[in-house]
């Protein structure tokens, strides 16, 4: 008989987004095949020390906000009678070097940006998704908007304000964004994601305050030109030779697609795949696969687009080298739709995994030479 192999599976982080992260992770560990798979779940709570043992995901949980979350024993995760514990500090003790793969199930800082990633490579553990430098790139947009600019994708066009700038002559900034955009605008950490620290500017007093909410979240920060978009996103899995899903659109249930029509509010509606023509729906896909190798990726992103309902042109909006990844996400929803089910899309990026850590191997033995 096969053995099974063990799946390590990291949640929760040192972030804005720990309950998204705690939701999507409860989705995986339920979804992956019990016949296959050992699951290991690997938790690291609001203050980055590791827990492990037990049922993390649920002790994760019941310190999380209440009304993102149920509180119910997590499924499949491996049978361990040792006590729940946790780590003194911030380092791990030898748990994930015990695992075949891990699956960072983690979004946002300290998990989605490179970090992370850097740290399984030092241990020399094969992980899913994309490594330091593209995870990196992705998670700043900032970073990223100026290797999309190189890349020659389309993008509305942006400012990029220090906290520091902000701080120092907020009139100057003021006057910078009204000379160069159009209200509204949208203003954005430049290290943040699902949404947080995001809010729409209709004049300049909710520029103001929308400064202020994205520099509580980072010390880089983005002003965006608003237009009346159809949001559309798609699916990217692979690695030196990805592909793109069939596309799905946003109905966002408010003004825009934001954290509490996401997350809370339920209200957003989802049109899988997008009622676009032909020609439209393969210039996004070749643009999707342009991002992702333009940052180098490997394993799974998700690409979203802005279409400008007026002029019909489409933007590059921003790239997430690890997206939601509930069974309602649009994420494992765009793959379904293109055939591939949950578990056998989660099957399909642990052999893109160890295939890249393969790969790695290769590298570090002939540098070795």
């Amino acid at each position: 008989m096969t053995a099974k192999r063990r799946i390590g599976v990291i949640f929760g982080g040192r972030n804005s987004e720990h309950e998204v992260s705690l939701k999507s992770a409860r989705s995986v560990m339920a979804a992956l095949d019990q016949t296959k798979y050992e699951i290991v779940p690997i938790g690291i709570d609001k203050q980055g020390r590791w827990v492990m043992g037990g049922d993390p995901l649920l002790a994760l949980e019941q310190a999380a906000e209440p009304q993102l979350l149920q509180h119910t024993p997590a499924p499949g995760v491996v049978a361990d009678s040792t006590a729940l514990r946790t780590t003194a500090g911030r380092l791990p003790d030898t748990e994930p070097a015990q695992v075949d793969v891990i699956i960072p199930v983690l979004h946002g800082l300290y998990g989605e940006d490179g970090a992370l990633q850097g740290l399984l490579e030092l241990a020399d553990v094969p992980y899913v998704g994309c490594n330091v430098l593209a995870a990196a790139v992705g998670m700043d947009k900032g970073i990223a908007k100026a290797t999309f600019a190189a890349a020659g994708l389309p993008q509305l066009p942006y400012l990029l304000v220090r906290r520091s700038e902000w701080d120092q002559d907020r009139a100057a900034i003021i006057a910078h964004v009204e000379r160069t955009l159009q209200y509204p605008v949208f203003t954005k950490p430049a290290n943040a994601g699902s949404s947080v620290g995001v809010s729409k500017c209709h004049d300049r007093a909710e520029l103001i305050v929308g400064l202020d909410v994205a520099a509580q979240h980072d010390r880089r920060l983005i002003v965006e030109q608003g237009i009346v978009p159809r949001e559309v996103e798609v699916a990217v899995l692979g690695n030196d030779e990805p592909q793109a899903s069939v596309l799905g659109e946003i109905v966002p249930g408010n003004e825009w697609y934001d954290y509490a029509d996401k997350y809370l509010e339920g209200k957003t509606g989802y049109l899988i795949p997008a009622p676009l023509d032909e020609a439209t729906t393969r210039h996004i896909q070749a643009l999707a696969l342009a991002a992702f190798k333009a940052i180098d990726g490997a394993g799974l992103a998700r690409v979203d687009f802005l279409i400008d309902k007026d002029s019909g042109h489409v933007y590059l909006n921003e790239l997430n080298t690890f997206p939601g990844f509930t069974s309602g996400s649009m994420y494992p929803k765009l793959w379904e739709e293109s055939g591939l089910s949950y578990a056998v899309l989660l099957d399909r990026l642990i052999e893109l995994a160890l295939d890249r850590h393969a790969d790695r191997r290769v590298r570090d033995t002939q540098d070795a030479v």
